[in-house]
This record gives structure tokens, sequence and C-alpha cells, in this order.
């Protein structure tokens, strides 16, 4: 075993030596962490309808390297797609039940881009009024034949 190692460190270290490449240093990327304005610690989304996520664009670097993505904790994605220079994005607060079960549960966002920046601590809440509003019902529900 000791024996095997050995070997393979002696063949590694010949390879390297006889190869002559240089080991050149990683070209440095843009990292862009923003500030997440909202939500914050006061906001308080409704299921069932739109929030806005916004954070600080001011010191953007040219190149944002990867796609963004907005994220709940406990949930998954909500929006992907978009550019992190816009500085805000529109999402559908999803319809969470342990939330409906539990009103004092407490959500955060991860924005994902070159970094994941996770907000406050928000609150999510449940108004039955939204889904009725929403809800579908036949034209001839209630009617008598």
């Amino acid at each position: 075993m000791q024996l095997t190692s050995l070997f393979a460190t002696v063949a590694l270290s010949f390879v390297s030596i006889v190869s002559g490449a240089a080991v050149l240093p990683r070209s440095a990327k843009d990292v862009f962490v923003p500030t997440i304005y909202t939500p914050n610690a006061d906001s308080v989304w409704v299921m069932g309808t739109n929030a806005t996520v916004t954070w600080e664009t001011s010191n953007a670097p040219v190149n944002i390297s990867n796609g963004a993505s907005v994220y709940l904790k406990g949930y998954g994605t909500l929006v992907k797609g978009f550019s992190l220079r816009d500085g805000n994005v529109t999402v559908e607060v999803p319809l969470l039940l342990s939330t409906v079960f539990n009103k004092d549960e407490k959500h955060q966002i991860i924005l994902f881009g070159d970094s994941g920046n996770e907000s406050a601590n928000f609150t999510i809440k449940f108004d039955s009024s939204v889904y009725l509003d929403k809800a579908k019902l036949p034209a001839d529900l209630g009617k008598s034949n």
C-alpha cells in the first residue's frame, strides 16, 4: 500500500516536470453580492398574490456570470431567468400549507446569481378571500332546474 502511494507520487511529479506546463492562476471572476431590500423583516406577503423582490444594483459588475433566480427556503424556486441588473423581480407567492397551519412561521428568500444572498426573515400569510376571488365557478352553479 505504501509502495503504491510512493509510486503514484513519483509518477505524478515526473509527469508535471516533463510536461513543463505552468499552473496559471484562475482569472478573477466578477462576484455580485447585492443587498436585498425587500422582502425585509417588516414585509408581509400574501399567498396567491404577487410580491416584488428588490435588491441594490449600484455596484453591479460588468460581467455577471450566472443566471438569476429567487428561491423560497422550504419551498423552491419562485422565478428564474431575469437580469440581476434590473434590481427587482415579481414573484407569485405560493400556497404554503405549513404556514396556513402555523401563522408564526418565518420565511426567507435567496437571490441567486453569482452568489446566494439571503433576505431577512419575513412573514407570509394566508387570506382565504384571495383564493375565493380566484375560484372559477360554473356559470350555472346555484341555479335550480
